[in-house]
């Protein structure tokens, strides 16, 4: 896992850097400058016209010192400079003096003008105006320039953070609408949630060399979750390994007309990797669990077309329950049961969501070490609605803490809250994968997983990020339109190979 600091820990980190390495701040400044420089010039060439907009505090002086890397590599540079945004910095002052003796095309805007294509020149925009101090909405002239950047027909590049954008809270006012952000050796909070993702666009970390004995020591609440910390919970097996270690799951779900949820959670749990599985569903959906899922059990309700009584659950290590369940009132009734009577952890999705979120008493005996797996609108019918995406990570940090479960919110950066109040965002998927059913498979993965006796949390990373994997792979190879959930059961091995390359 790598951690995401807050805006006040970075800060801290840049001091403890510049202490234990006996530098100056300028040259941790020259650092960052430089490794923006280099992600530019791979991006954009050389002939495109570039328009850097500063700030005159540090995030302005690292404009400064790229604009001036940026000429000497050739491009065509203008520095604008914005004299609304406080008391200079040393370190600005040092790299714009540096800019002007190379030359340097340089404007200052000084107040608001008639004219809001003041950028119409340049193909390229670098937003170098506020760093990721900021702690209030823009307001005056320099609300009036990002405003002005953001209505030109340009590629805009945000240093660090997008000017506007407060990196550890909600935002509001203008904001300067990046396509890229090109952030220094660690994200920000706002980076990995939806509403901030149309001002951040595509981000990037570049390492400058800040010191990691410090990085590994500080606290936070917030990680995110990398290809290297996942290879190392992933378990090996050994040679005389038999289908008995690797669990017995009984997979809960389907109804008339929604068989295809069980194949697919079905499915996937087999490929996860448990030794046995059990099928509990409708009597209609016989034929169909048998056909298509011929390597697990089936068990038939004594209803005919929905889940009216579980089967004994005593032989079971874990139980899945709810894609394609419904919410029919025998329905309601069962769930109720398998809460009651299985005291072992549950993966609890779909329509068994949303039949607790219209029974709240039902949240009092789920068992403890279960993983909840709402997306968005599920979860606001759990714990209400949410003004901004910071208080959602709050409301889903305290339903983890209460349920002594794990609640992971699926979407893009799916974030995982742990019964500790720790919060990991995931790194793989794409938008191919928003098709129906990929939840039902996500929901296999991880009864699959807790099976074979992971951790509640360690089979909520590590099942979200094989699945997010697997659609990568299937988009790589095929494309992200007409992806289906199918194609990530299909494509399950293949994540588990990349994981278990050395």
């Amino acid at each position: 896992m790598q951690k995401i600091l807050s805006s006040k820990q970075v800060r801290e980190l840049d001091a403890y850097t510049i202490e234990q390495n006996g530098i100056e701040s300028i040259d941790l400044m020259e650092r960052a400058c430089r490794s923006f420089f280099n992600w530019f010039v791979s991006e954009f060439q050389d002939r495109c016209t570039v328009g850097i907009v500063c700030g005159n505090g540090n995030n302005g002086g690292d404009g400064a010192g790229i604009a001036r890397m940026l000429k000497e590599r050739g491009y065509d540079v203008t520095l604008w400079l914005v004299e609304s945004t406080g008391s200079a910095s040393g370190n600005f002052k040092i790299n714009l003096e540096r800019a002007k003796s190379n030359k340097l095309r340089i404007y200052e805007i000084l107040d608001r003008g008639e004219d809001t294509s003041i950028f119409r020149s340049c193909d390229i925009i670098v937003d170098a105006l506020f760093g990721s101090g900021l702690s209030r909405a823009v307001t005056g002239l320099s609300k009036w320039v990002i405003d002005c950047m953001n209505a030109a027909a340009v590629t805009r590049v945000a240093v660090d953070v997008p000017s506007g954008l407060m990196a550890d809270g909600p935002s509001e006012g203008s904001i300067v609408l990046a396509d890229h952000t090109v952030s220094f050796q660690v994200p920000k909070l706002s980076f990995f949630l939806p509403e901030c993702y149309r001002y951040v666009g595509a981000w990037t970390l570049v390492d400058i060399g800040l010191d990691k004995d410090f990085m590994k020591s500080a606290e936070t609440r917030y990680q995110y979750v990398t290809l290297k910390s996942v290879r190392r919970l992933l378990r090996r097996r050994s040679k005389f390994d038999h289908k008995g270690i690797y669990g017995h799951a009984l997979m809960i779900a389907g109804s008339l007309g929604k068989l295809g949820a069980a194949v697919l959670s079905s499915r996937a749990a087999l490929r996860s990797g448990l030794g046995l599985l059990t099928i509990h569903i409708p009597k209609c959906g016989n034929i169909v669990l048998q056909s298509s899922v011929p390597e697990a059990m089936v068990s038939l309700d004594r209803n005919e077309e929905v889940f009216a009584s579980p089967p004994a659950l005593d032989s079971f290590s874990v139980i899945g329950i709810g894609p394609g369940i419904g919410k029919a009132t025998d329905t309601v009734k069962a769930l109720r049961v398998v809460l009651e009577n299985f005291r072992r952890p549950i993966v609890i999705d779909a329509d068994a969501l949303n039949i607790i979120s219209e029974h709240q008493d039902l949240m009092q005996i789920i068992p403890p070490g279960s993983i909840l797996t709402p997306h968005p609108k599920e979860f606001e019918r759990l714990v209400g609605r949410w003004s901004n995406d910071f208080e959602r990570l709050s409301k889903q940090r305290d339903l983890a803490i209460r349920l002594k479960s794990v609640v992971l919110v699926k979407g893009a950066f799916t974030a995982i809250a742990d019964s500790q109040g720790n919060i990991f965002f995931n790194t793989t998927g794409n938008p191919g994968m928003a098709t129906g059913g990929s939840g039902d498979v996500l929901t296999g993965i991880l009864t699959g997983l807790l099976a074979q006796k992971y951790e509640s949390l360690t089979a909520a990373v590590l099942g979200v990020y094989l699945h997010g994997l697997s659609g990568d792979i299937v988009a790589s190879e095929r494309g992200m339109s007409g992806l289906l959930a199918s194609d990530i059961i299909e494509f399950l091995h293949k994540a588990f190979q990349q994981l278990r390359r050395d």
